[in-house]
């Protein structure tokens, strides 16, 4: 199944553009899915039909679906309290209710997260669009199962879990229980869980498409929205300049200097992305009709995966060189810090923690350049760790 995920600044249309671009997909013979995220029906709105947390079929092909944020988080915290109740009894803490569980901030993130794994694993679609929030929250969305998985693996590391069977020994010695089982269990599930959404999100077939409308504001935020997701090794198939304005405006209206600006930042956005234009309608589009005259780009069976590869310099200059693409970042604004078998980069205002690949683990860093909007850090090999040749 193919994943198409969807995200831009705020205000510029990607709810309409994912239905309309679903919509497209199902009328070609697509099995298609169509995951909103708002708490407001927009979804429903630009559809003409009312969607909600059970699918809801728009028309042959084309199911949509609107999770329930709340109901998720109560099932959600409803089961840790179940798998962690020896350790709440050992605190002696009282068990919530589910009905008294109101969301907390983010749990429509967790929510939108679990529904991707779902709707992928299921595999009842063939495609699956999925209108993200708008491109700050959504790049810190995309981002979560990495940094939660390496967060769970630094507070219980799977080697700790090789001494289970002393755990009874230690608690009679130190007086206290230790860890119950239960939450070493637990944090396998969850670790099991995010690694499956993070697999989704790293598939081949799963690419981000960006909306957003042409102008300076537009333009600005293109580019920290790219930087992102190229730090997070995220492909981006296509740019959709939105509601732009018809070429026969004439220039001395009130309109003429608005298409000029969007002439200016569609001709800029061509010379970095992979860019089509979609008109203004003149009004908001609502229903089936109107998403079909917004003459959307279909979905790109064949998208290019994103590389970070690791380039053999040990015959010339003796050194690995690791290449990072991040376009649009400036010198100034990048940091690296290795520690351990990890490369900490941080690129404008985003930071990863990436585990190096094991060739350059058994190196140390010489040094970094950024040329054409790639960081290129060498790698040394260290004499105390690299083979010797015979």
């Amino acid at each position: 199944m193919r994943t198409l995920l969807i995200t831009g600044p705020g205000g510029t249309g990607r709810t309409t553009l994912a239905a309309a671009t679903a919509l497209k997909a199902a009328r070609r013979g697509t099995r298609t899915l169509l995951l909103g995220t708002d708490r407001d029906d927009t979804l429903g709105a630009v559809l003409g039909v009312r969607t909600g947390p059970a699918p809801t079929t728009v028309e042959p092909g084309l199911t949509a679906w609107r999770p329930d944020a709340a109901q998720s988080f109560r099932e959600i915290l409803a089961a840790l309290q179940d798998r962690a109740a020896s350790a709440l009894d050992l605190l002696g803490a009282s068990r919530l209710d589910p009905e008294e569980l109101t969301p907390l901030p983010g749990a429509d993130d967790l929510a939108l997260l679990r529904a991707l794994r779902e709707a992928a694993l299921a595999e009842a679609h063939d495609l699956l669009v999925v209108d993200l929030p708008p491109a700050p929250r959504a790049l810190a969305l995309l981002s979560a199962p990495e940094e939660l998985r390496r967060s769970l693996r630094r507070l219980l590391p799977p080697e700790r879990q090789a001494a289970r069977a002393l755990r009874p020994v230690l608690g009679r010695l130190a007086g206290v229980p230790m860890p119950a089982e239960a939450l070493y269990e637990a944090a396998t599930r969850w670790d099991l869980e995010l690694a499956a959404t993070e697999a989704v999100l790293a598939d081949r077939n799963t690419t981000v498409r960006l909306v957003a409308e042409p102008g300076p504001a537009g333009a600005d935020a293109v580019l920290v929205t790219t930087l992102g997701l190229a730090l997070r090794g995220l492909r981006t198939d296509l740019l959709v300049a939105n509601r732009v304005l018809p070429e026969d405006v004439p220039a001395d209206s009130r309109l003429g200097g608005l298409l000029a600006q969007q002439r200016k930042t569609v001709e800029e956005w061509r010379g970095t992305h992979d860019v089509h234009a979609v008109a203004h309608l003149g009004r908001d589009p609502r229903g089936t009709d109107d998403l079909t005259a917004l003459d959307v780009p279909g979905v790109d069976p064949a998208a290019s995966p994103v590389e970070w590869p690791v380039t053999d310099r040990l015959a010339e200059d003796g050194v690995l060189v690791w290449h990072i693409p991040l376009p649009g970042v400036a010198r100034e604004e990048l940091d690296l810090v290795r520690r351990g078998d990890e490369l900490v980069v941080a690129a404008g205002p985003f930071r990863r923690t990436v585990p190096l690949p094991s060739v350059l683990r058994r190196c140390t860093v010489d040094g970094a350049a950024l040329r054409d909007g790639t960081l290129a850090v060498r790698f040394a090999p260290d004499p105390g760790l690299w083979p010797r040749e015979r």
